[in-house]
């Protein structure tokens, strides 16, 4: 396992007075929210001086104020993981936890990140995107074959996902998918075991396996069933999990991401790895893998919070 750096800051006034952002107006604000809370109660923990924010709006009129010195980024989706306000807080010269603008862009694109992926011969399921209006070419279903993901191709937290066992579902699927991005993509499901790779700076944590009576890790899988099992250690051998550690830290740094995040896969039934997508702002709630994953090499809550806030330095 890699070694645990040290924190780069022992005294809570080093960080000035800290703006989390949460909330903002896409489909995951509910998963923010909640995370917010959380990390909120974290800050006041550790006698960090901090302002929450539902929005953009509110912070940029704090920052103008001189009331913000760095900001704690959990907005999900479009808006704070797309690099919108990444980019207006560098125009602002403010610093902002996580991911910079490019990264978080491309990470937050499938379509691109999984070019990028396949251009550095990282292994990503095969894809067809489908723009507004487009329809899947039967000769793409004929050669896959079923189940197909149908996905959103700007979107996180697994919402509007779908997964399409019979073809007169598929209509109704892209429908779905629509309704968050005009764009959207296609690809054939990899049978396998999933796992999941948080990332501190340069340390990966232990990789988390999932199961769930569901069809596929969706929304309610993740956020509101008590049914998900969590396995960390994750049920690999050490040498399996570490070089698995090792190319997620690399499919991490291959989309320009820094900071902190995580890396999603499934292993194949020959023991090949498929990266599915990286998250620049992942969960923090009672749910969320990020944090289950820092427990198990001793770093709680607390800590991963300070830990994540340092990374905005």
């Amino acid at each position: 396992m890699n070694r645990i750096p040290a924190m780069k800051i022992t005294d809570p006034r080093d960080f000035g007075s800290v703006g989390l952002l949460m909330g903002g107006d896409s489909a995951e604000r509910e998963v923010s929210l909640n995370g917010g809370s959380a990390v909120f109660a974290a800050l006041q923990r550790k006698n960090i001086k901090a302002e929450m924010f539902d929005g953009s709006a509110d912070l940029f009129k704090a920052i103008s104020a001189g009331r913000i010195d760095r900001v704690f980024n959990l907005m999900h989706g479009p808006g704070g993981e797309d690099g919108a306000i990444q980019g207006a807080l560098q125009l602002m010269d403010v610093p902002i936890t996580g991911t910079g603008l490019l990264g978080s862009a491309v990470s937050m694109d499938k379509v691109r990140s999984k070019w990028i992926w396949e251009q550095q011969g990282i292994n990503t399921p095969p894809f067809v995107l489908l723009r507004k209006g487009g329809l899947l070419a039967d000769e793409m279903i004929e050669e896959w074959g079923l189940p197909l993901f149908v996905k959103p191709a700007g979107l996180g937290s697994s919402i509007g996902i779908s997964k399409v066992e019979q073809l007169e579902d598929m209509p109704a699927a892209i429908a779905l998918a629509r309704k968050y991005d005009d764009n959207v993509i296609v690809e054939p499901a990899v049978t396998g075991n999933e796992y999941f790779a948080g990332v501190i700076g340069d340390l990966v944590l232990p990789l988390i396996h999932i199961e769930t009576p569901n069809s596929f890790y969706d929304y309610e899988a993740k956020y509101e069933s008590d049914d998900t099992r969590y396995f960390c250690p994750c049920g690999l051998s050490e040498d399996v999990e570490k070089a698995m550690q090792d190319l997620s830290l690399e499919a991490f740094h291959a989309l320009e991401c820094s900071g902190w995040g995580r890396v999603d896969l499934i292993i194949d039934d020959a023991g090949k790895a498929w990266f599915l997508e990286a998250n620049t702002t992942p969960g923090m709630t009672a749910h969320s893998l990020v944090p289950q994953a820092a427990a198990q090499i001793g770093i709680g809550f607390d800590e991963l919070v300070w830990r994540i806030l340092e990374s905005s330095l």
